[in-house]
C-alpha cells in the first residue's frame, strides 16, 4: 500500500504544483501535526484517501474546527486496510502551550496505548506521532526533544514505521529521512514523504 505522509508546512508539491498522476496509487494519508485543518482536509479530498492525523504544539484550532473526513488518531489504535495504526500527539513542554507533555505524562499516555495495542493481539505496523523519539532526529533545545516514552514503544512493540514531525529539516534524498532502530524505521515526515508498506493482503 502507497501511504503519503506529511508534517508541519503546506509543501507546494501537494497544492499549486499538486500532481494527481503522482498520488494516484496513495491509500492512506498520515499527518504528523503543524497542519492547518483546510489544508488536511482540502488534501483528503485532493487524493482521494483517508486521512489520520495526530496534533503538533502550534495546532490550537482542529479541537474546535476538526479537518472535515479527517480522523483524530491521538491515543487511539485502528486496524485500517490490513494495517495497525496508533497515534500520540503532541510535543515537550516548554512553555505550557497545548499539546504540551511532560516526560511523565508522555510516559502515562504511551503506557495507555500500550494496553490498547496489546487487546488488538495482532503487530503493530506504524505509530505516528509530532516529536520524535528521544535521541532520534531530535534537538537539545526543550521544545525539540523527543520523548523517552517513544524509544519504550519502539522496543516494546517494534512497529514497522515509526513517522513524526516537529523537526524541521530539508532532504536531498528519503534516505536521509529514515533511521533503522532494530527493526523499526522511525522517519520524518516534515514537508512530505512517499512510503510503501506491504499489508496483510499483499503478504499473504
Amino acid at each position: 500500500m502507497r501511504i503519503l505522509a506529511v508534517s508541519d508546512v503546506v509543501d507546494p508539491a501537494l497544492q499549486e504544483r499538486f500532481q494527481p498522476k503522482r498520488y494516484r496509487d496513495v491509500k492512506l494519508i498520515l499527518a504528523c501535526g503543524d497542519l492547518a485543518p483546510e489544508y488536511l482536509g482540502a488534501l483528503a479530498h485532493r487524493v482521494g484517501a483517508p486521512l489520520y492525523y495526530v496534533m503538533g504544539n502550534h495546532d490550537i484550532r482542529e479541537s474546535d474546527y476538526p479537518p472535515p473526513g479527517c480522523m483524530d488518531l491521538n491515543a487511539r489504535v485502528v486496524r485500517l486496510q490490513g494495517l495497525t495504526l496508533a497515534g500520540l500527539e503532541g510535543s515537550m513542554w516548554y512553555n505550557g502551550g497545548p499539546h504540551q507533555y511532560e516526560e511523565k505524562q508522555m510516559q502515562k499516555k504511551a503506557r495507555e496505548l500500550g494496553g490498547r495495542i496489546r487487546r488488538t493481539r495482532r503487530p503493530l505496523d506504524i505509530v505516528i506521532t509530532h516529536a520524535p523519539p528521544r535521541g532520534i532526529h531530535d534537538g537539545e533545545d526543550l521544545c525539540h526533544q523527543g520523548f523517552e516514552a517513544f524509544r519504550w514503544l519502539i522496543r516494546k512493540f517494534a512497529p514497522r514505521f515509526f513517522l513524526h514531525g516537529h523537526i524541521h529539516r530539508r532532504f536531498d534524498t528519503d534516505a536521509e529521512r529514515v533511521t533503522e532502530v532494530d527493526r523499526t524505521k522511525v522517519i520524518n515526515a516534515y514537508g512530505h514523504h512517499l512510503l510503501d508498506i506491504e499489508d496483510e493482503k499483499d503478504s499473504g
